[in-house]
């Protein structure tokens, strides 16, 4: 789940869908870029709050990045870049029509119109593309 926009601030919802599940945290990056193309990033160390709670994107069921200062994100993570966007799009749409009461109709305005995709992993056996859309709208 690499994505360089997870940063000081940031909330991560991961679902639980096996009960007692527990949680791994990998390597630290201190600078990656978009799509950590050969699989490596400048490794740091890191200190990392964890806080469990129930809350989360009602659509939750695959992780997502949501109280970043600027944008809802979702975060879509498959075998390869179509379905991983396929993913972070549904997921969004999900979220939109959950959280925010948005009819499929709305949804489909916010998403054409306001959504910036950006591939987070292409290094292994796993593709990411991240879906974000910014909370406010310019002035």
């Amino acid at each position: 789940m690499d994505y360089n926009e997870i940063t000081d601030g940031a909330t991560v919802y991961l679902p639980i869908v096996n009960p007692g599940a527990l949680l791994y945290v990998g390597d630290a990056h201190a600078l990656m870029g978009d799509g950590e193309i050969n699989g490596n990033a400048l490794e740091t160390s890191m200190d990392v709050e964890f806080t469990r709670r129930p809350s989360s994107p009602a659509s939750a069921s695959t992780p997502s990045v949501s109280k970043n200062a600027t944008h809802i994100i979702s975060m879509g993570q498959e075998g390869n870049l179509d379905d991983a966007l396929r993913s972070a799009t549904s997921d969004m749409a999900h979220w939109l029509t959950a959280d925010y009461k948005l009819t499929p109709s709305e949804v489909a305005q916010v998403i054409g119109t306001a959504a910036e995709y950006k591939v987070t992993e292409v290094a292994d056996r796993n593709s990411g593309i991240v879906l974000k859309i910014k909370k406010r709208s310019p002035p």
